[in-house]
């Protein structure tokens, strides 16, 4: 069922095998991005459904998401992290294919509506399962050594898919109405079913199987500290835009551009400086210079020096998440490291669910300052936090 590997890949061949599996987060993370921008659209002017009912559907995904990384792990574990990629994919095709009946229904609204909410449902349980199926399938394919070069590859196609599937979503609802985006979504995930069924599995790790309670109090403080950088990229990601418009500034979707390509950037170009320094060591440098970019967010007097602000938070959030989640899966043996993942994982969902009412309360009276400037204070914590952990298991093998 499962093939081990018998040769670690160096230089191209390392990158080259990496990405025949990262391309599969890729091509779903294109199916959730066609979604983003047209789904509200769809649900408010053709279902008829207010803005809340809306919101309601969009999130609807990320709750699914939050709840499935524990089985998205565990399965990576037990059954193969190729076995939890392609139930990702499938779960995934199964939303394409319900946002089509959605789309032929919209003459009866609650009915369609239901069915996006399914849609949606089935779209998060894939989003864990391909996350984290993908990165323990890249590891167990190129070899624990290179597990930060796996998760930042798996990042850079996350992150490049959701960038490049919102416009195309619009231009494909333009062209073929809502409908289009269904049918492009499944037509994605069978083309990934089929190339992934021909891709080589990655050895099941034997040995014991940690409760999830044991493997989430191990990867906790990671993911403490994951979340605390978390919010100030939900922050920004949310608020932004808001912020420009207060302040009578234009060039809010330029700064959301700077950001997305300084994260990708950092995460092509400085990915190996996790192997090489440490993860602890990559986290400090990286909270501080988002730390450092939120207060130039906080206080900015112009559209500029708000965009440098956005700039230095994505190159100091772009390897949060590599830099201690390879510290985090090493807390537990080889057999739990997707379950460990999977933990892990979920304090971004939790953070990113947090910096929504979170920044509204903050920005209630339309001064957005504290807001960024709150966000780095959880910086400052997350400094000490990991400062803290360094000092504690930095020289120490798992």
């Amino acid at each position: 069922m499962t093939t081990a590997i018998h040769d670690e890949p160096q230089g191209l061949r390392l990158t080259w095998r990496i990405v025949q599996i990262v391309s599969f987060t890729f091509l779903a993370y294109l199916v959730i991005g066609l979604q983003l921008a047209v789904l509200p659209p769809f649900v408010h002017s053709d279902l008829g459904y207010g803005a809340v009912l809306a919101g309601l559907v969009v999130s609807t995904q990320y709750i699914a998401t939050f709840l499935s990384r524990g089985f998205a792990g565990r399965t990576s574990d037990t059954a193969g992290p190729k076995r939890a990629a392609m139930i990702g994919m499938a779960a995934c095709g199964v939303s394409a294919v319900l946002m089509i009946v959605a789309a032929l229904l919209r003459p009866w609204p609650l009915a369609s509506l239901v069915l996006l909410l399914l849609g949606r449902l089935a779209l998060g349980v894939g989003e864990s399962c391909v996350g984290t199926g993908c990165i323990m399938w890249g590891i167990g394919r190129v070899g624990p050594a290179h597990t930060a070069k796996v998760i930042s590859w798996n990042g850079v196609a996350t992150y490049g898919a959701l960038a490049a599937g919102a416009p195309l979503g619009v231009q494909l609802a333009s062209a073929f109405g809502f409908i289009g985006i269904g049918i492009a979504g499944a037509l994605l995930m069978v083309a990934g079913l089929l190339l992934g069924w021909r891709r080589p599995a990655a050895k099941v790790e034997s040995g014991e199987r940690l409760p999830m309670h044991h493997v989430f109090g191990r990867v906790f403080p990671y993911g403490m500290g994951l979340a605390l950088g978390a919010i100030g990229f939900g922050a920004l990601a949310t608020f932004v835009t808001l912020y420009y418009a207060a302040m009578g500034w234009s060039g809010a979707a330029a700064t959301l551009s700077v950001f997305g390509a300084c994260f990708v950037g950092v995460r092509l170009v400085l990915g190996g400086a996790i192997s090489r320094f440490g993860g602890y060591r990559v986290a400090l440098v990286s909270f501080t210079l988002e730390c450092v970019g939120l207060i130039v967010l906080a206080s900015a007097g112009s559209a500029a020096m708000a965009m440098f602000g956005g700039a230095l938070t994505g190159l100091g959030f772009s390897l949060i998440f590599p830099a201690l989640g390879v510290e985090a899966v090493q807390r537990v043996t080889l057999s739990n490291r997707g379950s460990a993942l999977g933990a892990y994982s979920v304090f971004t969902d939790l953070a990113l669910g947090v910096a929504g009412p979170l920044g509204g309360w903050l920005v209630s009276g339309g001064r957005y300052g504290p807001l960024f400037a709150t966000a780095a204070g959880f910086s400052v914590v997350a400094i000490a936090l990991t400062a803290w952990l360094y000092l504690r298991y930095g020289r120490r093998i798992a």
